[in-house]
């Protein structure tokens, strides 16, 4: 036999490859950035960590967390929207990604043609804390409370992460349908306002159950009431806001991974290939587990309808409930 007819076959095999296997071969051979929309210790931190490491472990290569947060999201979102797409830059946020459209005025991205959406990863409630020194125990007497204080023209301050986060928009719901009124102080990141939180800076919060919960179970927070609609696992004692006090109400929150538009459909392929991978390993839902965060793991085309949804949903409220645009 000719020695050059296997190489010749090799040859062959190469190129008649699909691209995803190429793809999957090639990719990633540097370093991948995950943009995450929070500062350090925040639910979205975690979460990226999370599944950062082990793509680190599956793919040979180093995923690491890049904290850009400010400006409700958008600072880090608009990062990504501008960066080469060759899936070494990804984005990892929640649905204040959907929140934005609907509050700001003008944001340097377009929400759904500049990003290529991977997956939703998880979703979870969000829990309302207060401060242990505030004189409230329940919704329902956080909302009298807020009454009377309003009614001596001394209002209640309340922290948020940001404008047009979801922890300002769920609050923001929560004081619309439960008729009070309180003063929002926005914080450059859900991390900073947690630590005025717990300081007794501010009295109050809403924001996602894996950056909270800890300090709850610490006793350095109150917990009045999970956002879902029904209650959460990891913490049933916890009522849902509709059963103590606000009939109807529900604002949860998800974590999702995007990459710019334009990124090669085989490495899309392959990061959601994977990442639905790892969401599924036992001990990486057992993890998320004890942050309240269910796994949902969807497909870009289902992820894609769940966006656009949300925005028509943040757009309604921001005009129901008055808040200014930015």
């Amino acid at each position: 036999m000719n020695p050059a007819i296997p190489m010749l076959a090799a040859g062959l095999m190469l190129v008649a490859a699909p691209p995803a296997a190429l793809a999957q071969a090639n990719y990633p051979t540097q370093p991948v950035r995950m943009i995450a929309i929070t500062g350090p210790g925040s639910g979205v931190d975690i979460f990226a960590r999370l599944v950062a490491g082990e793509l680190s472990a599956r793919a040979g290569q180093q995923f690491f967390v890049d904290n850009r947060p400010g400006a409700g999201s958008t600072i880090a979102s608009a990062a990504v929207a501008r960066a080469k797409p060759d899936g070494y830059n990804l984005l990892v946020t929640t649905s204040s990604f959907a929140i934005s459209p609907a509050i700001y005025r003008s944001i340097p991205y377009d929400s759904l043609h500049d990003f290529a959406p991977i997956t939703m990863g998880v979703s979870a409630p969000n829990v309302m804390v207060v401060h242990p020194s505030l004189p409230v125990k329940s919704v329902r007497e956080m909302i009298a409370f807020a009454k009377a204080r309003a009614d001596r023209g001394d209002p209640i301050f309340y922290a948020s992460g940001g404008n047009g986060t979801n922890g300002h928009m769920a609050t923001a719901l929560f004081l619309s349908m439960a008729q009070i009124r309180m003063t929002h102080v926005p914080y450059k990141s859900g991390s900073h306002a947690t630590i005025d939180l717990i300081a007794g800076q501010v009295p109050m919060m809403t924001d996602s159950m894996p950056s909270l919960m800890l300090h709850v179970r610490a006793g350095k927070l109150r917990a009045l009431g999970v956002s879902s609609a029904l209650r959460a696992a990891s913490a049933p004692d916890i009522p849902t806001i509709a059963e103590a006090g606000v009939p109807g109400y529900e604002s949860a929150q998800w974590y999702g991974l995007f990459a710019p538009a334009g990124t090669p459909q085989e490495i899309l392929s392959w990061l959601h290939k994977e990442v639905i991978a790892i969401l599924h390993t036992a001990k990486v839902k057992e993890r998320l587990a004890v942050d309240g965060l269910d796994v949902v793991a969807n497909s870009s085309d289902e992820f894609t309808a769940l966006i656009k949804a949300d925005i028509a949903k943040w757009t309604k409220v921001v005009k129901t409930t008055g808040i200014p645009l930015m």
